[in-house]
């Protein structure tokens, strides 16, 4: 766990893993941010890294929708005063729910509100629901708020429909398009070659990257101690092409996006951000370089259009 904060004044609570930050965390985050502002109180995420799943049910870790830094942000983004970040260790996961609210939540971080999507759970075994929390709540002095659900918004129906290229369908659950993070690295170069540079992404272990195919969106880089002033802010309409090139043999699967009509962007080691707006294919084996510059063409048309 984090730092302590007693002594800092009570507090309005929301604790859940968070990943995606979609439509429907963002009601219950926004229901406490609200409430803490009415009683002048600081509202507190409090999240879990790694995912629980991974600890309790080793080698089931979900396909990430945000990393950690960009759920931060995001939270952040929705007015949250502090963000806690809870380590979520096997011992964690077998504590009880009346010991987990006493050390979190009671005195860690003198809670006065908690507030909880309707299907929260919690404790060893998740033993604990809304109705443990407003009992353990009655017994620690603070009152607990739960939130109705969106209708079919959660992170894992969004996670379904990102593997099978449904980035639309994924936007619009999570309110803004889906994105993926990582650091530009030097690849095989082929884009370059074809007269179209594109920035390889080395994502990060369990990321929700979309299925194979070529996607309009954009590409940003992303606000970094070591991002040369050059870049800073900068943010480009972008192809996208997600997977192995069948027209090369043996290519690994990658994430490249070619920023419209730039052939002068330096983006080795740069963290970047890659957002999904559309899906325009899937991808096809051409019998010809030819044809594969031709079909780029398209794509890059298509990509403008979709982006302007």
């Amino acid at each position: 766990m984090g730092p302590s904060v007693q002594g800092s004044g009570r507090s309005v609570v929301t604790i859940g893993v968070y990943d995606g930050v979609h439509r429907g965390h963002r009601r219950v985050v926004e229901r406490a941010v609200a409430i803490a502002r009415e009683r002048g109180l600081r509202s507190v995420a409090v999240t879990f890294e790694p995912h629980p799943d991974e600890v309790v049910r080793p080698g089931t870790h979900p396909l990430r929708l945000t990393s950690p830094r960009r759920r931060a942000e995001l939270l952040a983004g929705l007015g949250v005063d502090e963000i806690d970040v809870v380590e979520f260790t096997l011992e964690l996961s077998r504590t009880s729910p009346d010991d987990f609210v006493q050390a979190v939540l009671a005195e860690r971080l003198a809670a006065a509100v908690v507030v909880v999507g309707e299907d929260f759970l919690f404790g060893h075994e998740a033993s604990g629901d809304v109705e443990t929390l407003r009992t353990l709540g009655d017994k620690y002095d603070f009152e607990v708020e739960a939130v109705p659900l969106l209708d079919a918004v959660s992170s894992a129906s969004i996670r379904a429909r990102i593997v099978t290229g449904d980035v639309e369908g994924a936007s619009e659950q999570l309110g803004r398009p889906h994105r993926v993070e990582g650091v530009v690295v030097r690849g095989y170069q082929r884009g370059r070659q074809l007269g179209f540079p594109t920035a390889n992404v080395e994502t990060a272990q369990h990321t929700a990257i979309p299925a194979d195919g070529v996607y309009a969106g954009w590409l940003e880089c992303v606000p970094m101690a070591n991002l040369p002033a050059l870049y800073q802010g900068e943010r480009w309409p972008a192809a996208i092409s997600v997977g192995t090139n069948p027209t090369f043999e043996g290519v690994p699967r990658t994430v490249e996006a070619y920023a419209l009509d730039r052939d002068d962007l330096e983006l080795y080691g740069v963290h970047v951000a890659v957002e999904f707006h559309a899906r325009l294919r899937g991808n096809t084996r051409f019998d010809s370089i030819d044809a594969l510059i031709e079909q780029i063409h398209a794509d890059v048309d298509a990509a403008r259009r979709l982006t302007s």
